[in-house]
């Protein structure tokens, strides 16, 4: 079964033999994939959307995957139990609705292992969560489709620090791993965030101008991360 990049690069991540949760898994396209290539042993596929959950039935029985993917109807975590999952992938949804997923079941999430998550917007909220509630970040990964940015991140609970502020605007890892879409990716944000800037320099609430100094100043930063990208 062929994957879209960035859901194969989210397969890239679960561990071998691994017990997996797909959180809002749409399609299904994923557990399928993780079955048929034998990575993982186990896939609870869940959804909040009855109707979505409806076709992803269709097509796991289609491909005589039902005694390894089970289906759920349900919000978040919410229809798991401690322990029957030691992976979870949440995919597809902003970085705050990401952190609410997580923070609202903490009671099932201190029983999984490996996090895979990728936030379409807010990441930096989300790794900012990350930080405070004893995860570390253990690898990240960046890719585009259709001239879109999709960051990836792996995380394990386990207490890390955060060094630099930067790091929850472009993660630590990318820097280290020097990512092949990193410089776009910085390129980018120091281009969206100064379009912004043009358009509220002249508006003279205290909010924008909070706002004003508070883009300026990530700019600062991702050229510093460039400079360190071209050192390297």
């Amino acid at each position: 079964m062929l994957l879209s990049e960035r859901l194969r690069t989210i397969a890239n991540f679960v561990p071998k033999n691994s017990i997996v949760g797909d959180i809002g898994t749409d399609h299904g396209y994923l557990p399928v994939y993780l079955i048929e290539n034998k990575i993982s042993k186990k896939v609870i596929a869940t959804d909040i959307s009855s109707n979505s959950l409806k076709k992803i039935i269709q097509h796991v029985e289609s491909k005589g995957l039902k005694n390894f993917i089970d289906i759920r109807l349900g919000d978040g975590l919410d229809v798991l139990k401690p322990f029957e999952i030691d992976t979870v992938v949440i995919a597809g949804m902003g970085g705050l609705l990401i952190k609410d997923i997580l923070d609202n079941s903490k009671e099932i999430a201190d029983t999984i292992t490996h996090f895979i998550l990728q936030p379409n917007i807010a990441s930096d909220k989300l790794r900012e969560y990350l930080y405070e509630n004893n995860f570390t970040i253990i690898d990240e990964k960046l890719v585009k489709e259709s001239d879109k940015f999709y960051e990836i991140i792996h995380a394990k609970k386990e207490k890390a620090l955060l060094n630099r502020r930067i790091y929850l605007e472009i993660g630590e890892k990318l820097i280290e791993n020097k990512d092949p879409l990193l410089e776009d990716f910085v390129n980018f944000k120091i281009n969206l965030y100064s379009d912004i800037m043009k358009k509220i320099k002249n508006k003279n609430t205290s909010r924008t101008k909070e706002r004003y100094y508070e883009l300026d100043k990530k700019i600062l930063d991702l050229k510093e991360v460039l400079r360190e990208i071209e050192g390297n």
